[in-house]
């Protein structure tokens, strides 16, 4: 019965995947990486793919983070006549996180957990240069909001400059407007993102932050044991639900880090994993 059951989810991974990704990519090359990296501890990411793919409630979840940011917006043209006059005249700007906050790149991770592939940079190019990810439910709407309120969108971004191009394609493609080389801003040298925000609060006054990953807000909770992060949320969480927005992805993130950053023993993935679970 729990082969049975294993096989059924593995069908509906496979599904997915068949229809996006395994299209475009070279048989040649996918033998390749199977022979080379075959080993990969990636079977525990199916649930989180599932879950991401195939459940309502994921939707649910993220028509709420968006409908929640559009009421920020709405509840910040009430209030900004309390604001200090030099933060009144400056212009708007909502900050987002592309990947798995506006961009839906879960073909390629299941790719990759079906094939038992560690992340490589390679792979992960020629996924962006494909422009095939679709938009996260309900980002396009808001993006279309904001514009109408006549705020700005800035696309902060760890993906790499030179992904810009099919980064921009992509972002068009899926529907998003107003996307110019400005407001794209990838990562050319720091993974913080924390420079690239300073840079756009100097001209515009953040209403909003939203990201997949605590480090697409603020800097405090980079490099931080699972511990802290608590801690840093618990501090901010007023922030929560106003100026801080979050959309949920159990696939991948600096919460996965922070496990293996508490764990100093010489164990592996699935070990260090395990042991950071908490049981009656």
């Amino acid at each position: 019965m729990k082969s049975k059951k294993y096989l059924l989810t593995i069908g509906l991974v496979a599904a997915s995947v068949v229809s996006t990704y395994f299209v475009t990519v070279s048989t040649t090359a996918q033998q390749g990486a199977m022979q080379t990296q075959a080993s990969a501890d990636t079977e525990y990411q199916i649930g989180a793919i599932l879950f991401m793919q195939k459940a309502a409630e994921y939707r649910a979840l993220c028509f709420q983070a968006f409908n929640w940011a559009q009421r920020t917006l709405d509840d910040d043209d009430k209030s900004k006549k309390k604001l200090p006059k030099a933060e009144r005249k400056m212009p708007r700007a909502v900050v987002v996180d592309i990947d798995e906050t506006m961009l839906d790149n879960s073909p390629a991770q299941a790719y990759g957990a079906l094939n038992r592939l560690p992340f490589e940079l390679k792979r992960w190019y020629e996924w962006g240069d494909m422009r095939k990810a679709k938009a996260i439910p309900g980002a396009v709407d808001f993006a279309v909001y904001a514009k109408s309120r006549g705020v700005r969108i800035f696309y902060v971004s760890n993906r790499d400059e030179v992904q810009k191009q099919a980064t921009i394609d992509n972002l068009k493609t899926a529907g998003f407007p107003d996307i110019s080389d400005e407001n794209v801003v990838l990562r050319q040298k720091e993974s913080s993102k924390e420079a690239r925000r300073q840079a756009i609060a100097a001209k515009y006054r953040i209403v909003i932050l939203m990201g997949d990953n605590l480090n697409d807000l603020s800097n405090v909770y980079e490099q931080k044991s699972v511990a802290d992060r608590f801690a840093e949320v618990d501090k901010a969480k007023a922030l929560y639900g106003n100026k801080f927005i979050v959309l949920p992805n159990a696939m991948y993130g600096e919460w996965e880090s922070a496990i293996y950053r508490d764990d100093k023993n010489k164990r592996t993935p699935t070990e260090k994993r395990a042991g950071a679970l908490e049981l009656p």
